[in-house]
């Protein structure tokens, strides 16, 4: 479970701090029903710009912002749906948009979930420590961006191989940015360096690792569980069943939701998914990729690995193939061509890398399972080709002009020819078999216990205590604000 004990001399200074700085937290609940948010926080929204470094972004962790900008206020949950034109299934296959947090990306909660239970119970000190966040992209970026609203310093760790547009950023905001060897795929190197800082730092950092953050899985459960509730309270028909949720696992973190979808919709699946090129949970193997944003060779210690149902593998030439299909003109003509609608065609530039991953990994599940109209699937688009710009230049570079011909290549290989291959429908021993892939990591290297990883696995309560904890660390937020007291 999440550690919610008090550390009351910490906690004062931290208190002092926020009074000091102006800084309002929200509560979970609020995130999922922005309509609770106070008529004076709401008011000073109407003033600041999505991105803004300010505290009262603080409130705009949702996935119900108004997708606009500047001054935006909240709605319903910003999803959309892939037309049949462009998947090549009946199935209907929704995606929730994760454009329109603070930083253009969903980890910017992820990271809330977990630094915010630190700070209200004193356990972190914002003015002794620093927040360390190691990742693979959009998660050291979202707690740079946290860690800033709060008034703590912050360290980003990722692999130097990253997007150009990443490191910029990180530079204006983190306190601190460390690029390890290696591109997407080399988390071990990240785990090194934060062993280094230990070494060399001591106690004056807190390090907040995403892949056994238990407040990272939490936030998704809860929010992004929710989230994906009311989308299909929304688009379900009396004749349509939810059948199940895909995504790139990354830290696991976003999996979450597919537990709390699970205790909703007891038969629907839950698919993982990772580059072909580091087939890690599917082949027990190991590579490097192009899918920014999802770090592999091992399992991560948030993934309730008994909760899944299915292994999918997705090309990582398929998903760059297709970021350029998406945002190069000649492309996006080509598609209205085929018969996609032309008002989808122009928001294609709300998918990134891995929300293309995402988006394949549903049509895979779609064909595997022969799927209807009737067939719900949810999936994620994490970020936008916002983040990835230079990828596009490079590609273009490397690659040459873009033609129709590449497009065609590219639509009817990719969409409308995409595969089975590479997947597997998980039995028992094949769940364990991946789970227990975490020893490896964690146990061995990581020092987690042996008592931690078979209680994962057994312990009937272990996953259900943890998503237990949302409403004590609602009211562990609720005790910090009364005592800042700014919302008198």
């Amino acid at each position: 479970m999440i550690d919610l004990t008090i550390n009351e001399k910490q906690l004062e200074r931290t208190v002092q701090r926020a009074r000091e700085r102006d800084i309002i937290i929200p509560t979970f609940e609020q995130q999922k029903h922005p309509e609770l948010i106070p008529d004076s926080v709401k008011n000073e929204l109407a003033k600041i710009g999505l991105w803004d470094v300010t505290s009262r972004n603080l409130f705009r962790i949702t996935w119900k912002n108004e997708p606009q900008e500047f001054g935006g206020g909240f709605g319903g949950v910003n999803y959309i749906e892939i037309p049949p034109e462009l998947t090549g299934v009946k199935a209907r296959i929704i995606a929730l948009v994760g454009k329109w947090f603070p930083t253009g990306a969903h980890k910017v909660g992820a990271t809330f979930g977990c630094l915010v239970p630190r700070l209200v119970t004193g356990q972190f000190d914002p003015t002794y420590h620093s927040a360390v966040w190691p990742s693979t992209g959009n998660y050291c970026r979202g707690g740079a961006y946290d860690s800033t609203l709060l008034s703590c310093d912050s360290i980003a760790i990722l692999p130097e191989g990253m997007s150009r547009e990443r490191f910029e950023w990180l530079s204006q905001v983190a306190g601190e940015v460390i690029a390890t060897p290696g591109c997407e795929s080399n988390v071990k190197e990240i785990f090194d360096k934060c062993h280094e800082l230990t070494a060399t730092r001591g106690d004056q950092i807190f390090i907040f690792n995403q892949f056994d953050e238990f407040g990272n899985h939490l936030w998704h459960y809860d929010i992004t569980g929710h989230a994906m509730e009311e989308v299909l309270e929304q688009e379900l028909g009396p004749d349509d069943r939810y059948f199940g949720v895909t995504l790139t696992t990354g830290s696991a973190g976003t999996l979450g939701c597919g537990d709390y979808m699970k205790e909703l919709f007891p038969t629907s699946k839950i698919a993982a998914g990772e580059a072909l090129q580091c087939p890690t949970l599917l082949y027990n193997g190991f590579g490097g990729h192009r899918i920014e944003g999802i770090g592999d060779k091992h399992v991560p210690w948030i993934h309730n690995v008994r909760n899944t149902d299915m292994l999918i593998d997705v090309d990582d030439e398929a998903t760059m193939s297709l970021v350029r299909l998406f945002n190069e003109q000649v492309g996006r003509e080509y598609l209205v061509k085929q018969g996609v609608p032309t008002e989808f065609v122009e928001q294609l530039d709300l998918l990134g890398i891995s929300s293309v991953a995402n988006s394949l990994m549903a049509i895979k599940m779609a064909k595997w399972y022969d799927l209807d109209e009737n067939d719900v699937i949810l999936t994620v688009w994490t970020d936008s080709m916002e983040l990835y710009q230079s990828r596009m230049h490079e590609m273009h570079e490397e690659q040459g002009e873009y033609t129709e011909t590449d497009a065609a290549v590219a639509f009817n290989h990719y969409l409308l020819g995409q595969s089975t291959d590479h997947m597997e429908e998980l039995t028992y021993p094949a769940r364990k078999r991946v789970h227990n892939l975490k020893y490896y990591t964690w146990v061995e290297q990581q020092g987690k216990t042996y008592e931690e990883i078979q209680a994962q696995w057994y312990a009937e309560n272990y996953w259900n205590d943890i998503h237990g904890q949302m409403a004590e660390m609602d009211e562990l937020i609720r005790e910090f604000n009364d005592r800042v007291g700014l919302l008198k």
